[in-house]
């Protein structure tokens, strides 16, 4: 019988039926102990009826419990209640494999990420002794932000009645004896299974194997229309090739998926450690060579004689293919662009470089991009694309979001909080705008003007090519939920300007408008991408991670016919949504899988040791830590883009979703006595103040209302002010005070003409420092609080994000140079002394795009919590296209 809402499970509360099987009911519930919910999963009665059986499955959940490995289900309690046994875990929100699958194939990539996670989950279990038995990806389930965990370890013991038995016969597996249907578990038993022979981990991964195969080509390994035929497929038939029914799947995948298939144990992977190994090296990182023996070593599928013949032919084809790949690109800029037949080629980084932003010019010609070196240097390259050599441009250190001149002669970037622009041919550098500290992109029209963005929450903006005051182009319509403009690209008339909207589903999406301004609307409703128009005429977006094409008017601005798929995947900055292609006018496009912005928290010392790193590699910004130091808050995107808060465990690194609201959440900032989060959201329009439990009960409540954009910034030990940043078209980024006590009327602390940012509070309450580009770079200054009096430089060179140590005898703040700098300072009554900044080591962090710190301080000031970036040096290449609009008619 169903268990009702409010009724009582041990401590539990039953909220509501979520789901049920074979192996009993699963309800969603809270624990009123530690003020979470949870999942709980109520076992058949009948198992209560076997003391043994009982026992050993209650051996076997805690064992599984005991893992705590991210892609396996964390098991918090195991108990009966009235002689029914249920087992209590974390909640999860999202879907199933199965679901997930729907009878369709995944993208290979995909395919290949889900795998990694789900052997490394495995891994773990094995190396603790302990089989899953029931591998399917009905116990596969994928969270809303892409985490794979592997479900019911242990269970498909419990099934089991005396261990010594054979295991064909277990109750969950499922078996529609109607004409036409598939089996279920049945399909993905091993060999030994269906023999009723002993089984071990090999078992596992054979499972692992029908799994992969399934979501590479979206049809079942073995199937049949009853038991038996199912069975005797899994002991006596190979599965159909991949490449029959996906020709983009690689010989190395489908060997790989062929290794884990083998009817013979010993044949098989001999560990999921291993095979984890094998899929590393057929991600989308770079495999080191150690890598790349362990794939080319699996044993291959015999070939036959005709697929012999086929592969000499093929390397003798090989050899021609490179000795003609230079010049088929050189020949193809004499063609015309309409011709039916594209040429692709892969540009990699500079040696020891990695690759961020990149632009192909106009005529189609070159390309120019970002580059950063492993100490953090960072500039433009030029590489002409006939040419395999690139050129270093100097003067450009620190670029980002370079763009080119209609011509193709000059490249527009953004360096030291200033917009640039660079001559390719001469070398020289002018200054264009200086204030533009966090951009979100440029555009340069045939008439001479470069539209832009300045900061994250900025409308757009335009200045001559020759310099000067930039004038305001657009008007955020907080009214519309609109929060942020950014990523413009002009139009060939130079008149009309593409861009993309951030806010809520009314607002978001693709719009067009015009220097009169008597042009602006929304063209599609896409989600957080860049835009583009090439020639013959086509506007270019990502959805997810597919780079779509659709026709369009530029004359008429208008859209015709249905969005076509172009290239996937196509990655993306994590922070700011950057898709990362660019297109050309003569049919030129160039793109990458690989996305940027991915962090792990890691636990650095003064001397710059790592001392450990904390949870799995994920997309975490501006971590904050609790006053206990036990817990650190984050902006964290999903695998949807999606932006909320969430709690990472600093003992277990377990990360913990703690707002759910689809609107954009970010900027957390604790409560001096850690009950309590504020941060800010735009799920009313504007970048308001939000606050809740830290527990995570309750609901999310409006701390502060205004029509601007505000981000929390800290909050006073006294428990008495929240600073906040505050965008103001005309003043940009100040900061201001919201007093929690009295009229709790706000008030500017700074307000001026330059951008201010991370302001933070003494530990005393009596000062307040901040980073501000008054003098045209970003530096580190204190005022007194509240008066503004008595300021100080603290930086000598460039300084960003700040923190204090909990005495206030010490700053922190990381370098223009990407150094993690210490500062000694002394205040006694209205003096601050301050001290020579002293280099602590070096952090890595691509960019400053953020407003608010990448890295958190413990209190005695000898540690810290850092938001490293570890894959800026595996980046991918950069696929080139040329005529693409030939391949994608093909």
């Amino acid at each position: 019988m169903s268990l009702q809402a409010g009724t009582k499970l041990g401590r539990y509360e039953i909220r509501a039926k979520i789901g049920e099987g074979g192996m009993g009911e699963v309800y969603r519930a809270f624990d009123p102990t530690i003020h979470r919910e949870v999942a709980i999963k109520v076992l058949p009665a009948s198992v209560a009826d076997d003391a043994d059986r009982l026992k050993r499955f209650e051996q076997e959940a805690c064992a599984a419990g005991s893992l705590n490995h991210p892609n396996i289900l964390i098991i918090h309690h195991v108990d009966t209640d009235e002689g029914a046994p249920y087992i209590v875990s974390e909640l999860l929100e999202g879907q199933t494999l199965r679901q997930r699958l729907g009878g369709t194939a995944f993208a290979p990539r995909r395919a290949i990420d889900y795998a990694n996670q789900i052997a490394r989950g495995l891994a773990a279990a094995h190396e603790k002794g302990i089989v899953h038995r029931d591998l399917k990806p009905d116990n596969i389930f994928i969270t809303n932000d892409g985490r794979v965990k592997i479900l019911d370890f242990g269970i498909a013991k419990l099934t089991q009645p005396d261990s010594s038995q054979p295991q064909t016969g277990i109750p969950t597996r499922r078996v529609d004896t109607d004409p036409g249907k598939v089996l279920g578990t049945v399909g993905y038993m091993s060999p030994e299974q269906v023999k009723g022979r002993a089984v071990d981990h090999r078992s596992d991964v054979f499972s692992f194997g029908a799994i992969l195969y399934e979501m590479l080509s979206g049809r079942r390994a073995f199937h049949g229309e009853s038991a038996a035929e199912t069975m005797s497929a899994i002991l006596k038939e190979d599965p159909p090739d991949l490449s029959e029914t996906n020709q983009r799947i690689s010989p190395a995948l489908e060997r790989l998926v062929h290794h884990c298939l083998e009817k013979n144990p010993e044949e098989r992977f001999h560990s999921a450690r291993d095979l984890a190994f094998a899929l590393e090296a057929l991600s989308g990182t770079s495999p080191t060579s150690s890598q790349t023996t362990a794939m080319s070593a699996l044993p291959a599928r015999r070939m036959t004689r005709r697929e012999l013949v086929l592969a000499s032919v093929a390397a003798v084809a090989i050899l021609a293919v490179v000795a003609l790949a230079a010049a088929m690109a050189i020949s193809y800029f004499r063609r015309s662009p309409t011709e039916d037949h594209s040429v692709r080629f892969a540009i990699n980084p500079p040696e020891k470089t990695g690759f961020s932003s990149f632009a192909i010019s106009p005529d189609g010609l070159r390309l120019t991009f970002v580059a950063t070196e492993a100490a953090g240097k960072t500039l433009l390259w030029v590489r002409p694309l006939d040419s395999t050599n690139a050129q270093q441009l100097p003067g450009t250190e620190d670029a980002a979001l370079p763009f080119w001149s209609p011509d193709s002669r000059f490249i527009g970037f953004f360096a030291a909080g200033k917009l640039k622009k660079i001559e390719v041919a001469s070398g020289v550098v002018q200054t264009l705008s200086k204030n533009t500290p966090v951009p979100r992109g440029g555009t340069w029209s045939q008439n001479g003007v470069i539209v832009f963005v300045p900061t994250p929450n900025d409308p757009l903006y335009q200045v001559s090519v020759a310099g000067g005051e930039p004038t305001q182009l657009t008007r955020i319509d907080t009214a519309h939920q609109e929060a942020s403009h950014r990523w413009p690209y002009f139009l060939p008339d130079g008149r009309h300007v593409l861009y993309s909207v951030q806010g809520g589903p009314q607002s978001q999406g693709i719009y067009v408008t015009s220097l009169d301004g008597k042009e602006n609307r929304r063209l599609l409703n896409v989600v957080n991408s860049t835009v583009a128009f090439a020639a013959p005429g086509f506007l270019f977006f990502r959805r997810e991670s597919t780079l779509m094409a659709q026709a369009f008017d530029a004359d008429k601005l208008q859209l015709a016919g249905e969005p076509f798929p172009v290239a996937e995947p196509v990655g993306y900055e994590i922070a700011t949504f950057q898709t990362f292609f660019s297109v050309s006018q003569t049919g030129v496009l160039a793109y990458s899988s690989g996305s940027t912005g991915g962090t792990q928290l890691a636990l650095i010392d003064r001397t710059g040791k790592e001392l450990g790193r904390v949870g799995q590699p994920g997309n975490y910004l501006r971590p904050t830590l609790s006053p206990e130091g036990k817990r650190v808050a984050v902006d964290g995107v999903d695998s949807q883009g999606n932006r909320d808060i969430w709690l990472v465990e600093l003992a277990s690194g377990n990360p913990t979703r703690f707002t759910f609201d689809p609107a954009t959440d970010i900027f957390p900032v604790w409560s001096p006595d850690g009950s309590r989060l504020v941060f800010s959201s735009d799920r009313q329009g504007p970048r308001n103040i939000y606050q809740k439990s830290a527990t995570g009960a309750g609901k999310e409540e409006l701390l502060y209302k205004t029509d601007a954009n505000i981000f929390p910034s800290d909050w006073s030990a006294d428990g008495r002010f929240i600073l906040y940043l505050a965008n103001d078209p005309k003043t940009r980024l100040d900061v201001w005070v919201l007093p929690l006590a009295g009229d709790q009327k706000p008030f500017p602390f700074l307000q001026t003409e330059a951008n201010e940012r991370a302001a933070r509070f003494s530990p005393d309450g009596r000062w307040i420092a901040y980073t501000s580009d008054e003098s045209g770079i970003n530096q580190i200054y204190v005022q007194s609080f509240p008066d503004g009096g008595g300021k100080r430089q603290i930086s000598v060179n460039g300084g960003y994000w700040l923190a204090w140590r909990s005495d206030g005898k010490e700053l922190f703040y990381v370098a223009a140079d990407k150094k993690m700098m210490a500062v000694g300072v002394q205040a006694d009554g209205p003096n601050f002394e301050v001290g020579t900044p002293k280099a602590l080591f070096d952090v890595r962090v691509q960019s400053f795009t953020s407003v608010q710190a990448q890295f958190a301080v413990f209190a005695d000031g000898q540690k810290f919590l850092v938001a490293n970036s570890y894959g800026e040096l595996t980046s991918a290449p950069i696929e080139v296209v040329l005529n693409w609009t030939a391949a994608v008619r093909k």
